[in-house]
């Protein structure tokens, strides 16, 4: 609904503009005689791309005010220069002279007015979906914390329930325990709730199954288990609320297997283009490495792919040729091993361009849990619960954790990236992997978000 009103806000903004400066006689002639609706249209899709380059669509992005206004000045004006160079190369998408330097601080003073409006209005206490959650331990008190850092997502959680009657009035974060699950069917009349979020973490003899099931018949209420409410507000699987049905009944069917085939089928194709396009690329990394420091151009390693199976991983070389004299070692995000050349093509993913052919083997998909070398494997496979459970699909070249979690070197970050990648287990379809390939383009150009 929000991209909606901001294509039609911006279609009539330019619209406007039109009439504007060239007059109510006038505006109808460029508008339908040349094609200006569809050259508004055209616009319109610019700065609706721009807004996507800038994170505006994310609502951690939107909760900042401030930064709300800096990333919709600075989209607009990447938008009006990238329509700039386009009526450049093709003068007849140009709509008429001086339109769009009206449209410009038109656009620049709806939007920012729209989009404080929308914010005030996604954040106000008295609208969304009133939650009631199930639970007073420490599940509970998490599923919460997370709705609370998104404000703009639309829920507002009126409390806990719980089984101790001296937790009531409590404050756990920042609702309070407002009652016992004996009197959930009060509560909910009382209160207005629209969604029970069932998080306890000890369920035998606590959990009030007939109420909830009375509740549930009715339809008064939308109830939800608080493992998969988490797993949509957060984008990743809680290992903390994750139990070994879950695994059981997300296990690859008749129908995921087709879709596997044509996912792995599509993805091979798109590293066949991009192996060919990216030739030139390819040569000039190579003679820069030469040029930079002796060693061989490519880096190959062990990794671990699809159940477990190791292969060998290439990439260009970054580092120096005695990297890893001392062992394996985690590489970080300033790792001072590697060269000159290695830092740029590092920072802009060139190194990865070689996995292509791992792609066209079938070892990789373009998009997946990123492989890790055996050695890191085994070690965080002991001390991660459910570790392994990332080897059901084929690794990728990026993957729904490396847009989501920085760069990470250590134990804690290999638990949070696991939580985004069981996630994409769970969900993996081309949609989902069209996007991450789009956010992808979008961290590399821009530098944001994840590594």
């Amino acid at each position: 609904m929000l991209l909606l009103g901001e294509a039609v806000l911006m279609f009539c903004v330019i619209v406007a503009a039109v009439y504007l400066r060239l007059g109510v006689t006038e505006a109808p002639y460029e508008l339908v005689e040349r094609n200006g609706y569809f050259k508004a249209l055209i616009a319109t899709i610019f700065c609706l791309g721009a807004f996507y380059l800038f994170d505006l669509y994310d609502f951690i992005v939107m909760h900042d005010r401030r930064e709300l206004v800096l990333r919709l000045v600075q989209a607009l004006g990447l938008a009006w220069m990238a329509l700039a160079l386009s009526f450049y190369a093709y003068p007849g998408m140009m709509l008429g002279r001086g339109i769009t330097l009206i449209a410009l601080p038109l656009a620049i003073t709806l939007m920012v007015g729209w989009r404080i409006a929308i914010h005030w209005f996604l954040g106000h206490p008295d609208f969304g979906e009133r939650i009631l959650i199930v639970g007073s331990g420490s599940l509970a008190v998490e599923v919460a914390r997370q709705v609370l850092d998104r404000p703009d997502a639309g829920y507002r959680i009126v409390g806990f329930v719980g089984t101790d009657s001296d937790q009531i009035g409590k404050s756990l974060i920042n609702p309070r325990v407002i009652g016992m699950t004996n009197e959930l069917e009060e509560i909910v009349k009382r209160e207005g709730i629209d969604r029970i979020v069932v998080a306890m973490g000890e369920r035998r003899a606590q959990l009030p199954t007939d109420k909830l099931l009375k509740l549930s018949l009715r339809g008064d209420v939308s109830i939800e288990e608080g493992a998969t409410f988490y797993e949509r507000v957060t984008g990743r699987v809680s290992l903390d609320m994750i139990r070994p049905s879950w695994l059981i009944f997300t296990g690859r069917g008749r129908q995921a297997r087709l879709s596997a085939i044509t996912r792995s089928a599509v993805h091979r194709l798109v590293a066949l283009i991009g192996m060919i396009l990216s030739l030139p690329l390819v040569a000039l990394t190579v003679v820069l490495i030469k040029i930079d420091s002796r060693g061989p151009v490519f880096y190959k390693q062990q990794r671990v792919g699809k159940n477990g199976q190791p292969f060998t991983l290439t990439k260009f070389r970054s580092m120096r040729i005695d990297a890893e004299s001392a062992g394996p070692v985690w590489a970080s995000k300033a790792d001072d091993r590697t060269t000159r050349v290695g830092r740029i093509i590092r920072k802009i993913r060139v190194d990865e361009i070689p996995q292509f052919w791992n792609i066209l083997r079938g070892e990789m998909n373009f998009v997946g849990p990123r492989p890790e070398r055996p050695h890191f494997v085994a070690q965080l496979a002991q001390e991660i619960p459910y570790y392994e459970q990332r080897h059901l699909i084929a690794p990728g070249l990026t993957g729904w954790a490396q847009i989501k979690y920085p760069y990470g070197a250590s134990i804690e970050d290999a638990r949070e990236k696991l939580q985004y990648d069981l996630f994409y287990i769970k969900n993996h379809s081309l949609l989902l992997d069209a996007i991450i390939l789009f956010e992808t383009i979008k961290i590399i150009l821009f530098g944001r978000g994840g590594q």
